[in-house]
């Protein structure tokens, strides 16, 4: 069994999908497509013969990295987006990190933004005040204090090796033990709250996620999300908290989400006067 394999989950992402998949040569890595017609499956058969690749239908994100995850054989797993790559020694860290603590279900780097920026990755576990200091924008008020940004890791400096509730799933790396103990990704969230459902479940079971600053790794932020970033956040958000709050907690959220989305196209009309 080899230390770590590599599932990267594809859907219309062929812009970025080159340096994702350089950034791994040498290991074992799955690609799985989501049905895209944008020609990923013949550039990647084409460009890389090595990668194996696993066709399905767009079931969403969770379904893919199921699907990678039971072609693969290392004790970890890798699950790395399609718009994100590894710099160098960064998979070695990971590995490196996760052996020296291992209660750690989920290990995840620092994220760059192309422009060399650090890209916040650092999350928190949804909750009726997180979700307002969000949509609400309350965040703005006090954007690097825990109190009004926990939901987006406010007063975390991303630089020292630290257990966090959530790391943003752009680049996981998932102990196949943890996956064992706990169960697969929860293939009802379709894209969002994936990554935060299954860290909470790690949690309860014992299980920690781990901030690594040692391995690094850019992220084009947003680019595999067609547009629907903000509906799809809000729809998998509003599931977490049915499954792990109830539903009446759920209800209650609503009209948050609902002013949000107000407040939001009111910005909108103001920026386009």
């Amino acid at each position: 069994m080899s230390d770590a394999s590599v599932v990267v989950v594809t859907y219309n992402a062929l812009p970025w999908l080159e340096p994702c998949l350089e950034s791994l040569r040498g290991n074992e890595v799955v690609v799985v497509d989501n049905g895209s017609s944008d020609g990923t499956v013949a550039f990647v058969r084409e460009r890389f013969p090595e990668v194996a690749v696993v066709e399905q239908e767009n079931r969403g994100l969770a379904a893919g990295w199921n699907a990678g995850i039971a072609h693969t054989s290392g004790r970890y797993v890798l699950l790395l987006n399609s718009d994100a790559w590894l710099h160098e020694g960064a998979l070695a860290a990971l590995v490196r990190c996760a052996d020296e603590h291992p209660d750690a279900a989920v290990v995840g780097p620092r994220l760059l933004n192309t422009d060399g920026t650090l890209q916040r990755s650092v999350r928190g576990f949804p909750t009726l005040w997180r979700i307002a200091t969000e949509y609400l924008f309350l965040r703005k008020l006090a954007p690097r204090t825990h109190i009004f940004n926990a939901f987006y890791g406010g007063g975390f400096a991303h630089d020292e090796t630290r257990r966090v509730e959530v790391l943003m799933g752009a680049v996981w790396l998932v102990r196949r033990a943890a996956i064992d103990a706990v169960g697969p990704a929860d293939e009802g969230f379709f894209l969002f709250s994936e990554e935060t459902d299954w860290a909470y479940r790690f949690r309860r079971a014992g299980w920690s996620s781990l901030f690594c600053p040692d391995a690094v790794a850019t992220h084009v932020y947003g680019a595999s999300h067609g547009g629907r970033m903000f509906a799809e956040n809000v729809r998998g958000q509003l599931r977490f908290l049915e499954k792990h709050r109830g539903s009446r907690y759920a209800r209650v959220a609503r009209p948050i989400f609902v002013l949000g989305l107000l407040l939001r196209r009111r910005a909108d009309v103001v920026r386009a006067l």
